[in-house]
């Protein structure tokens, strides 16, 4: 998070936040406990021992995660950072103070890669586990080399027609042991290792080589991470991918999260209007399940917002999402912006949809993600597959 604010904010407010965090710990601290920084923005805190140390460490973790996570004010952004905690309890986890350390570590690893925003304590089999996955980093920094990855497409509907309209880049992984690894175990520590700008960079140059010889009508979605923004060089790699591939920018549409947008960063929010002017669209994907999207729809005109998967799945039997969708769809008419509902799987999902207007749908009940070689853009006549 620290790399995050002083990549799009400055080192100075980096600093400042640090300082902010730092005097939040020492409000929280006993006078019988003690708090340092390890390095970066890891700190370390010592607890003398209660009578139950497992449910005093659970409450100091509880307190540090609603401290520490409020948001801050520093030079007039408000900021929100994530805390992963680890716990290693003595003498049970160890007596020896590197051991400890280790152990600590160990836990705060598993916390952050369970999603963050938590505490773990340290478990036995915690090692075994920590090696398998850096065994894993290892591979992937490896993988672009070796030409392991593979760019799959899923196709895009156009409710109207019913006819393809386009289709998504999703990257697969052939791992030579472990077969066919799922993009939401590799992602993610992409994301956390640096690797996923080469990777980005990578999908984008190939999905655009393999999206010129498509039928002109067909467009390209690429998704984009948030770390890609904050490289600096997002534009000259979209511009240089489409110079060489030759594919028109119009045929070109780049997916973002909210998280984009999410520290209101003037320089995000330029880089898109950037993209907009290559000719390319931009497209705000999961809509509907952050906190601010409708500011979001303020902050840059978008070209299309994709309904999250997870109000499309409960549209048959929860009156309360068909109604988000509606309200979605109306808000798209209105603002001219087309909608595409992720994730459908059935034909009540495609004819609940339908009514209520949107505009593109996507999902196993068209096509899965299939490799270029099987891709198809006919809409397939057969009944639904299941997931």
């Amino acid at each position: 998070m620290f790399k995050a604010v002083n990549d799009s904010l400055g080192h100075p407010v980096g600093d400042a936040l640090l300082k902010a965090v730092a005097q939040r710990l020492r409000r929280l601290m006993r006078e019988t406990d003690t708090v340092g920084r390890l390095g970066g923005d890891e700190f370390a805190i010592i607890q003398i021992g209660e009578s139950n140390q497992k449910e005093a460490a659970i409450g100091l973790a509880n307190r540090l995660l609603e401290t520490i996570g409020a948001p801050y004010e520093i030079d007039g952004h408000e900021i929100n950072v994530g805390i992963s905690i680890g716990i290693a309890l003595a003498p049970f986890d160890g007596e020896d103070a590197d051991i400890l350390l280790k152990n600590a570590d160990l836990a705060l690893y598993r916390a952050k890669s369970e999603g963050r925003k938590d505490f773990r304590f340290f478990e036995a089999d915690m090692d075994t586990k920590i090696r398998l996955r850096r065994a894993l980093e290892v591979d992937l920094r490896n993988a672009i080399a070796r030409n392991e990855f593979e760019v799959y497409y899923q196709t895009v509907i156009d409710v109207s027609t019913q006819n393809t309209c386009g289709a998504e880049a999703l990257i697969r992984w052939h791992h030579p042991q472990r077969g066919l690894i799922a993009p939401d175990t590799f992602i993610p520590l992409a994301e956390e290792i640096g690797l996923i700008v080469p990777l980005g960079e990578w999908i984008l140059r190939n999905a655009c080589a393999d999206a010129v010889n498509w039928p002109a009508d067909i467009k390209l979605a690429v998704n984009l991470s948030p770390i890609q923004f904050r490289n600096g060089n997002l534009v000259e790699i979209v511009t240089d991918a489409l110079a060489v591939s030759g594919l028109s920018p119009q045929r070109l549409e780049l997916e973002i999260t909210e998280s984009v947008l999410l520290q209101k960063d003037a320089g995000n929010v330029a880089v898109l209007h950037q993209l907009k002017n290559l000719g390319v669209g931009i497209v705000l994907d999961d809509f509907g399940t952050g906190y601010s999207s409708l500011g979001y729809l303020r902050m840059f005109p978008f070209d299309k917002i994709k309904i999250d998967r997870s109000f499309v799945a409960e549209m048959p039997n929860r009156a309360d999402c068909a109604a988000i969708v509606a309200a979605i769809t109306g808000l798209g008419r209105s603002l001219d912006i087309q909608t595409t509902a992720e994730g459908v799987e059935t034909e009540e999902q495609f004819s609940l949809l339908c009514a209520a207007g949107c505009t593109q749908a996507q999902g196993y009940l068209f096509s899965r993600p299939q490799p270029l070689s099987a891709l198809d853009f006919k809409r397939p006549t057969a009944k639904h597959e299941a997931a």
